[in-house]
């Protein structure tokens, strides 16, 4: 029995695959401790029980809150003598270009937890000065002083040498200060050159393992021994529970992750490779491009701090069922990104909310049924969102649909605007794609938003409103090795990277059979970072023989040209190691043609009304319509089309 578990900001979502079949179940998330819901939702999900459960893949928010709220641990970093502010000084960027007086955000670390010792390394990694012992042990006094519960280690040149970092934690370990998995070396988190990223990065890491330990160790303490525990990581892929302690960081930024796998794999198998994922829940909406497969990127940041990991390229912004309408102090309608979140929620769930969301324009429009709402489990109460709403039109000086046509159409242009940074800003047409909706919220609002782009297809998945928890059956193991190489391409080139890459493999191999996974399921894939001599920033592409050609040919087709005279510099050489898992089999159903009147609920508010378990393979229905199930509520605006294909999918054609 596999579970998927997605804790979003208003439901935690499950998924339960055993013997063949798939069930799905919602409840409310609790923000105080999100191990209690999701650790409810498994006994309710599981028939028999906890201890029936072989695996369960969860997708966590809690070091990416950790550090948006600074509720991490008491965090120090020990960094060479000189180098004790960079934390602070960072790269001077002015996010705020025109600003007179910037805000930035504070380190992550306060300077009195940031510590320098003597010691230097050349750029060859030869030791200039050794390690001043006697400095660290003052050091590490001031450590125990202080309480310090994690520790991040980051010298300069250590990605070419680590021997200075790896002695300071043989004496932090030597003297009983902290343990082994308090402590984070940059030459371990990140062996890459730039030394500002490669200290955030460390930094960041050790900031959210206290944290992070203490929730995984909640959940296994909940969970039968036997169980295996796995997470989500930034990149799209999962790690053991043990793993993810000594790797907490590529836990952050893996909310939306699961979502755009699951959402791609089923758009794949129903035949559509070209796919833009739209995840709308509860706090926020996240859109990815797929351009015959998910888009990985090298760096991202958290609160304005750099974060040096692969990571899926998701744009997320603040716009959710529960983002809050207002007027601003011109009289502009806004929409978000504060959200009404699970507690209290929007104002129809009748647990307190008092200012009008999207979900409650959504409501009041009659584009969500109070009598199968939750598949009938939870009553809508229509009465105060339309007070609320009313409210709102007269400040506008409209009508109370009016004003709620103006909360979905404000959502609605803050999502196009993502879907245009994904697609058309990186030279993407998105008439050529595909758009898959999920999450609660998604399909709500997908086909408009669709036609806004001219995108001529929405593809709805059968459980749009738990695909988050379902792409987490369908993540593979994965983990990365990397290695810096700065250096130009040379004819040695090819035969220097091949012996790094023997190493690299060796030990992603090991790492792989640590977390269950079989040699015949291991998936090994070099790539290398390059770039033009002189220029800043680098492109990722696949280890080849011939890397100089290789590089011309994408730089060509991300920029639309190539400098060949130019001398091309390999940066770091990495290895993405795939430990495949075993997933759900998914088969297709035959489709007869009907017209899903076996489903049809009958008319209100100019809507036909559907039940989606009583839609059949094949059923074909125009449009104004709106289709009920337990975990979403889809919106088929007039002109619009549907059909059910035989993975179940709607698809929606314009």
């Amino acid at each position: 029995m596999l579970i998927g578990v997605d804790i979003g900001g208003t439901f935690t979502d499950l998924v339960l695959s055993a013997d063949g079949q798939l069930h799905i179940h919602k409840v409310l998330s609790t923000p105080d401790d999100p191990a209690r819901g999701m650790l409810a939702g498994l006994g309710e999900i599981s028939p028999g029980g906890l201890g029936a459960i072989d695996r369960v893949s969860h997708g966590s928010t809690v070091a990416t809150n950790a550090i948006l709220e600074r509720k991490g641990g008491r965090v120090a970093v020990i960094t060479t003598q000189g180098f004790r502010d960079l934390l602070a000084i960072g790269r001077q960027n002015r996010p705020q270009l025109y600003a007179l007086q910037p805000q930035l955000p504070p380190p992550l670390i306060p300077r009195r937890w940031c510590y320098q010792v003597p010691e230097r390394l050349d750029h060859t990694g030869r030791i200039l000065e050794p390690l001043d012992t006697d400095a660290l042990d003052a050091v590490l006094d001031d450590l125990a002083r202080e309480e310090i519960q994690s520790v991040a280690v980051c010298f300069l040149y250590s990605y070419l040498n680590p021997a200075h970092e790896q002695a300071v934690r043989a004496r932090i370990l030597e003297r009983g200060i902290l343990e082994d998995w308090q402590i984070a070396l940059s030459s371990e988190v990140l062996p890459e050159f730039r030394e500002y990223e490669r200290a955030s990065t460390v930094s960041l890491e050790a900031y959210v393992r206290p944290v992070m330990s203490r929730y995984l160790g909640n959940l296994e303490d909940g969970l039968p021994k036997p169980v295996s525990l796995r997470v989500m990581t930034s990149e799209g892929g999962v790690m053991s529970a043990g793993r993810a302690r000594e790797h907490a960081i590529h836990t952050a930024l893996s909310g939306p992750a699961a979502g755009v796998i699951g959402g791609f794999y089923l758009a794949k198998q129903a035949g559509f490779e070209q796919v833009i994922t739209l995840d709308m829940g509860g706090t926020s909406t996240d859109v990815s491009l797929c351009p015959g497969e998910p888009v990985r990127r090298a760096e991202s940041e958290i609160d304005g701090l750099p974060l040096r990991t692969r990571l899926l390229d998701i744009e997320t912004i603040g716009a959710g069922g529960g983002s809050i309408a207002r007027l601003d102090a011109g009289g502009a309608l806004r929409v978000g990104p504060e959200s009404a979140g699970a507690d209290p929620g929007p104002i129809v769930y009748g647990q307190g909310g008092e200012r009008a969301t999207v979900t409650d324009a959504n409501a009041v429009l009659g584009r969500m049924d109070p009598d199968h709402f939750l598949g009938g489990a939870m009553r809508l109460h229509l009465d105060p969102a339309r007070e609320a709403l009313s409210t709102l039109g007269r400040e506008m000086g409209r009508s109370t649909a009016e004003a709620a046509l103006g909360v979905i159409h404000v959502a609605n242009v803050n999502i196009d605007r993502a879907l245009r940074r994904v697609s058309v800003a990186r030279g993407y047409d998105p008439r050529d794609f595909t758009l898959v909706a999920f999450g609660g919220a998604g399909p709500l609002h997908a086909c408009e938003v669709a036609e806004a782009l001219e995108i001529p297809r929405v593809l709805i998945p059968r459980y749009p409103g738990v695909l988050c928890a379902f792409g987490l059956l369908m993540a593979d193991v994965v983990l990365e090795e990397s290695r810096s190489v700065l250096g130009p391409v040379t004819p040695d080139t090819h035969n220097q990277l091949t012996s790094y890459l023997e190493e690299m493999r060796a030990q992603a191999r090991a790492k792989l059979r640590q977390e269950g996974v079989a040699e015949k399921d291991i998936l090994l894939s070099g790539l290398v970072d390059a770039r033009y001599q002189g220029q800043s920033y680098e492109l990722t592409l696949p280890f080849t023989a011939d890397l100089a050609a290789a590089f011309h040919a994408v730089h060509a087709r991300e920029y639309g040209h190539a400098l060949r005279e130019r001398t091309v510099e390999m940066v770091n050489l990495r290895l993405q190691a795939t430990g495949l898992v075993e997933k759900p089999t998914l088969a297709p159903e035959p489709v007869e043609e009907n017209d899903g009147s076996d489903a049809r609920l009958g008319q209100r508010d100019g809507f036909t009304r559907y039940k989606r378990e009583a839609l059949r393979t094949g059923a074909a229905f125009p449009g104004p319509a709106l289709v009920f199930q337990l975990d979403s509520t889809v919106y088929i605006p007039q002109g619009w089309s549907a059909k059910v294909d035989g993975y179940r999918n709607l698809i929606v054609n314009c």
